[in-house]
């Protein structure tokens, strides 16, 4: 993390998450965004950076790690974040109903083993209900080479939204090592435009798959 220039993130997968949240509406527009699994809240970094003046909440399920984030990297002045402790579903149901979202970033699956009552269609359906019409929904899974969570995730996204799409190195789709596959759900049909931006903002080598090129990785 580069405190200095919180846009320029180390991470390629958190970089990969940074150039979808671009799409989310004009360069340098605020936006609402909520992160489901706060880490080292880079990304909240990301976008305060970006789009100054966005609002944005995060939960995260340790105690510990949030409270050691914001003690030792204090987020830059001016940025407005609500943060809660809990699990990622039941804080989502928990939000008040009027707050809706125009990015919902859930980055808690590190392997194959996920929690079940969020890595599944009914969870991506409430996260969608708390879109606005143009928002997006972004899943970083991390898996092992058979990409058994991710055709899971694309197949329970694929029932949820009305288009997915999948961002990550190239080599990732040939599923010869494991590493992290972003998922992309939409509320409108994948525009093309949007593929040729991330294609062409990296990190390289770069693929997306959209429509019926996702069949190959789908459960």
């Amino acid at each position: 993390m580069n405190l200095a220039d919180p846009s320029d993130i180390f991470y390629e997968y958190l970089r990969r998450i940074g150039h979808v949240v671009d799409l989310a509406a004009e360069p340098g527009r605020p936006i609402r965004a909520l992160h489901l699994g706060a880490g080292a809240l880079t990304l909240a970094r990301y976008i305060q950076a970006t789009r100054p003046g966005s609002e944005q909440y995060a939960v995260e399920l340790e105690r510990e790690l949030l409270d050691f984030v914001l003690q030792k990297l204090p987020m830059p002045e001016g940025t407005v974040l609500t943060t809660q402790i809990g699990d990622a579903r039941e804080s989502l149901v928990g939000l008040p109903d009027q707050v809706m979202f125009d990015v919902v970033i859930l980055d808690i699956f590190s392997g194959p083993e996920a929690p079940e009552h969020i890595a599944c269609r009914e969870f991506y359906e409430e996260a969608a209900a708390r879109l606005q019409p143009e928002g997006i929904l972004i899943i970083n899974v991390g898996d092992e080479p058979a990409l058994t969570l991710v055709r899971s995730q694309v197949a329970a996204l694929r029932q949820a939204m009305t288009d997915v799409a999948a961002f990550a190195e190239a080599g990732m789709f040939a599923g010869r090592y494991p590493g992290n596959i972003v998922l992309v759900g939409t509320g409108k049909q994948w525009p093309s435009e949007w593929t040729t931006q991330l294609l062409a903002r990296g990190p390289h080598p770069a693929k997306v798959l959209t429509g019926v090129e996702l069949d190959s990785i789908s459960a």
